[in-house]
């Protein structure tokens, strides 16, 4: 297990907070997998959360446009410098099936960017939008 629930702030946004549990969840299952240098079930979930990862960022970006938010394009900038890093990443995984590549990039930047980016923008972003949507 990567990520552990506390290790995620909730966000003043019951949506934003869902799609933050869900995506821990298919990293957590994915990080499992990896350590088990099961390769199979890494393409799965790895496919799994590049769905997952566009689902999330897409929604917060609707969200964020509906209502106007201030900073939607510095935030949805964010998503797509990391939309971009797994894009690469999923693409030297089907070249090089290296469990470890993935895994280090999910135990350094991916864990340490979630982090931060729920702390600073989506908790920003979520304040904006309140629950109301």
């Amino acid at each position: 297990m990567l990520f552990d629930k506390k290790d995620i702030q909730l966000v003043s946004n019951a949506i934003m907070n869902m799609l933050h549990e869900e995506e821990i969840e298919i990293v957590n299952r994915l990080h499992d997998a990896l350590s088990e240098k099961e390769s199979d079930k890494i393409t799965e979930l790895y496919e799994l959360l590049v769905y997952d990862v566009e689902d999330h960022f897409s929604t917060e970006e609707a969200m964020m446009q509906e209502s106007g938010f201030y900073a939607a394009e510095i935030h949805k900038a964010e998503h797509d410098t990391m939309r971009k890093k797994i894009k690469v990443l999923g693409e030297s995984w089907e070249r090089n099936k290296n469990p470890r590549e993935i895994q280090d990039f999910l135990e350094g930047e991916f864990k340490h960017w979630m982090v931060l980016h729920v702390a600073r923008w989506d908790a920003e972003t979520a304040m904006h939008l309140g629950d109301t949507m």
